[in-house]
């Protein structure tokens, strides 16, 4: 599976870092979801470290045990609520131990989830981490916790994040937080607030941080990173009430990239997740203007149906999407796009169906992340729509949508056989404790065998002579 998302249908990923000194206690965190709550859990993780806590992999010696949540589909609070459940004999014999829910999921049910599982100490929303240290009080002193307010303003801007777990080479760098798009079958807008920006300086200061931490990829994350407008902070909804100076001074999304890619121009830089309506030219522009940009735009689209885009109030057309794919290829010829699609909303037929496949052939996609379609409580489309496509419909569909993709992911894989790939040592491969694995700039996943004096972070050239559906196999080409 390519990095979009850590898989909310898995169990969680827990993460620690190193310990510092004179920190007494012990905090497991771990994260489903997103990469937006991974992003999170490393705020989260840097708040606590201030407090005392290191963290650890062993929840059997946690004094803290704190999930960060999903709620984008029914499954994935599942998942959180199965792994609560396996906390209970624990709890029995650390009674001193508290647990906590950060994220959507907390947001969602607020002191719900208290009351439907007694294990829960604590309830956080995504706004609310500062107040981490103030609700453990809370909790010390016997009482339940619970902060769910969301914000206009917080960016957590100042919070340099403890980096969990990971690779030493990438990271994720958030530009946005919340989204004011409303997609009817959406809860992001209510679990994560209203759409705001983040300073770019502190951005940029960040990406500088990284690089000579010895990170050399990013990510810059958002719900919607095309949004990004910062004209001093506050929603990106009040701009017009902004003044003359913030609006002439302003910076996007297209100028963000630029900022980004000069003040370090030897990182590679991707970012995620983009929305087809928001999306500019000049984000393509920006890509083929910088070497250090990868030439890879996931750009979701969820139907191929204009009545089934209108009824999840997508914002876009058909054939505007397509004209933006159109475009982006223009600008960019050796780009590459992937893609989320639901399949099954409500009322779609079976001609909908076929124009959702229609368009993926027209696109060719390298790859995607599609899902039936999981009725949400609380969004529009759960109030106003009935959820009306049988199970078995959604399945057969499914199917279908994946199995064109794996024939569009082959595909596209084999073009780019044949050639030489500058890729990115990112790990070991899970098959092969012989190869590396990495990524081209179009995002596909590499493999090839090691050589002496490489290291994970090293940028190769790999000759590519074969594919798989998912994974190029490649030799590493030899420098002069």
């Amino acid at each position: 599976m390519q990095e979009k998302y850590i898989d909310e249908t898995k169990q969680g990923e827990a993460f620690a870092i190193a310990e510092k000194d004179g920190n007494s206690k012990k905090l497991f965190l771990e994260s489903y979801g997103c990469q937006m709550n991974f992003s999170d859990s490393e705020i989260v993780a840097s708040i606590l470290n201030e407090q005392g806590y290191n963290t650890t992999l062993k929840v059997e010696e946690a004094d803290l045990i704190l999930l960060n949540t999903c709620s984008i589909r029914e499954k994935a609070e599942q998942t959180v609520r199965m792994r609560l459940a396996q906390f209970k004999n624990l709890k029995k014999e650390r009674p001193n131990m508290t647990v906590g829910v950060l994220g959507c999921m907390a947001e969602r049910l607020k002191t719900k989830f208290l009351e439907e599982e007694q294990l829960v100490d604590l309830v956080v929303g995504p706004d609310a981490y500062r107040d981490l240290p103030n609700l453990l009080k809370e909790t010390e002193d016997g009482r339940d916790a619970i902060n769910v307010i969301l914000s206009k303003e917080e960016t957590y801007a100042d919070i340099n994040p403890v980096r969990l777990g990971g690779n030493g080479v990438t990271a994720f760098v958030t530009i946005t937080r919340g989204c004011d798009n409303m997609c009817t079958f959406c809860v992001v807008p209510f679990t994560r607030g209203r759409e705001r920006s983040r300073d770019p300086h502190s951005i940029i200061e960040e990406c500088k941080g990284l690089w000579d931490n010895g990170y050399k990829e990013i990510t810059l994350l958002g719900q919607n990173v095309d949004s990004y407008l910062w004209y001093g902070g506050g929603p990106k909804k009040d701009f017009a009430k902004a003044s003359e100076m913030q609006k002439l001074t302003a910076v996007n999304f297209a100028q963000l990239l630029d900022m980004v890619a000069v003040a370090v121009p030897q990182m590679r830089i991707r970012f995620s997740t983009s929305n087809p309506h928001e999306m500019t030219e000049e984000v393509f522009k920006m890509i083929a203007k910088h070497d250090n940009i990868c030439n890879y735009v996931h750009l979701p689209v969820q139907s191929g149906s204009d009545r089934i885009l209108q009824l999840m109030n997508r914002q876009h057309t058909r054939q505007e999407y397509l004209d933006l794919i159109k475009r982006g290829k223009e600008i960019v010829p050796d780009i590459s796009f992937s893609q989320d699609m639901i399949i099954g909303f409500c009322s779609e037929t079976e001609e909908d169906h076929q124009l959702t496949m229609s368009l993926m052939r027209e696109v060719e996609y390298d790859y995607g992340y599609m899902f039936s379609y999981s009725e949400r409580p609380g969004t529009p489309a759960h109030k106003k729509m009935e959820d009306d496509i049988p199970a078995d419909v959604k399945q057969r569909r499914l199917a279908e949508v994946i199995a064109l993709q794996g024939e569009l992911s082959r595909k596209r894989m084999e073009g780019y056989v044949g050639r030489v790939h500058e890729v990115l040592i990112e790990g070991i491969s899970k098959k092969n404790k012989n190869q590396w694995k990495g990524r081209n700039s179009q995002n596909a996943v590499c493999v090839f065998d090691m050589q002496e004096g490489q290291k994970m972070g090293d940028i190769v050239n790999v000759f590519v002579f074969n594919n798989t559906q998912g994974t190029l196999l490649g030799e590493i080409v030899k420098s002069n």
